[in-house]
């Protein structure tokens, strides 16, 4: 059965909760989305899924309980949190821009603020899923910190460092992660159909690329039937990663 790159995408991201245990899957995407619930029918049975406003909700989006801002952000201040976020730019130390392109002081774009990305990263896990892999995306330096890397969060120190964690980057055309000395970006794996070329081509620094590149995992029938069939039975993940 061919299995289409929106596909590899879901399967990528859901493996960013593999053995997370009870905590709170929150996502910003329809992809990203999709994940996370494939992880909870699958190999992640205890995660909490999220409506995106006040309420927990189970795998058929029917309500399990209320969860206000203020105990939401106890959740991200006690760790058992693992925010899927998207990112502007995104730098080669894993620093996250949602905030503006250009100098702050007078930016050519202005976009979100900084939101709760600084907490997030900071106190509990944080992965991000980029649909569209580019070198205005994967750059040197962002911009503005709105999430912190690896890098600055050294540099300010154990409290800072001691929780923070970015398990891995999805894109639409491999998986990422930090597992280098200099907790620099590393290729992890490429989508079928994918070259290293490319993903050099569309990176804005030097990635590390080991020898030997495995291809993202593909997704068994179990889960390609629930992906297909119960999860995102319209197609929308198609829409955000085309064919």
């Amino acid at each position: 059965m061919t299995v289409s790159r929106s596909e590899y995408c879901v399967v990528a991201c859901a493996e960013a909760w593999r053995e997370n245990g009870e905590v709170l899957a929150a996502t910003m995407a329809p992809v990203s989305s999709f994940g996370a619930r494939l992880a909870k029918r699958t190999f992640s049975p205890d995660l909490l899924l999220t409506d995106g406003e006040a309420m927990l909700v189970d795998l058929d989006g029917a309500t399990e309980g209320w969860l206000p801002y203020r105990r939401h952000l106890a959740m991200v201040t006690g760790g058992k949190r693992h925010v899927m976020m998207g990112a502007s730019q995104i730098d080669r130390f894993g620093n996250q821009n949602i905030s503006c392109i250009g100098d702050w002081e007078r930016p050519a774009r202005q976009l979100l603020g900084v939101r709760g990305a600084p907490v997030n990263t900071l106190n509990n896990p944080v992965s991000y899923w980029v649909p569209r892999h580019s070198a205005r995306v994967f750059v040197e330096r962002v911009d503005m910190v709105s999430g912190v890397g690896y890098d600055n969060a050294a540099a300010a120190g154990p409290s800072a460092a001691r929780y923070h964690r970015i398990p891995r980057v999805v894109s639409n055309l491999g998986v990422f992660d930090f597992a280098t000395p200099d907790r620099s970006m590393r290729l992890a794996s490429l989508h079928p159909g994918v070259t290293v070329e490319q993903v050099r081509q569309a990176t804005g620094f030097a990635l590390t690329i080991p020898a030997d590149v495995p291809c993202t995992r593909e997704p068994t029938a179990a889960e390609l039937r629930l992906i297909r069939e119960v999860i995102d039975p319209k197609g929308r993940r198609e829409r955000e990663v085309p064919a």
